[in-house]
């Protein structure tokens, strides 16, 4: 079992193309032999956002602080503490801080991710 507190894990700038103002912490990995998904938190800064992407994997969601947009294609949603996204496989996303403080979120994703195809931006562990 891994009990931490995030403010514990060491948060590193996301440099993936097209990412602008983004942290990202891998709260639980591979390496703490979770069998089937990432736990990561993200903080965007005010006017920040991910890199405009698709891939073949999943990701849920889950809004903890500040208001954004997340963007389906052209598609805007907004984004505020509680909210739940599901992004489904193969579906172009972005996460867009639209608020005067941090946006920050946990992430989901299945892995391991070296049989799926597409970019895995600032995914733990993977390639």
């Amino acid at each position: 079992m891994k009990v931490v507190h995030s403010d514990r894990v060491t948060g590193t700038p996301v440099e993936t193309d097209g990412a602008v103002g983004c942290k990202i912490r891998c709260l639980i990995g591979q390496e703490d032999r979770a069998p089937h998904f990432s736990m990561r938190h993200f903080e965007v800064a005010p006017g920040g956002h991910t890199p405009r992407h698709c891939h073949s994997h999943e990701h849920e969601v889950f809004v903890l602080e500040g208001s954004g947009l997340v963007m389906e294609g052209d598609t805007e949603h907004p984004l505020s503490p509680g909210t739940a996204v599901f992004v489904p496989p193969n579906v172009e996303h972005q996460f867009r801080n639209t608020g005067a403080g941090a946006l920050k979120f946990l992430c989901l994703i299945p892995h391991p991710l070296g049989n799926l195809q597409g970019p895995c931006a600032a995914a733990c562990g993977c390639e």
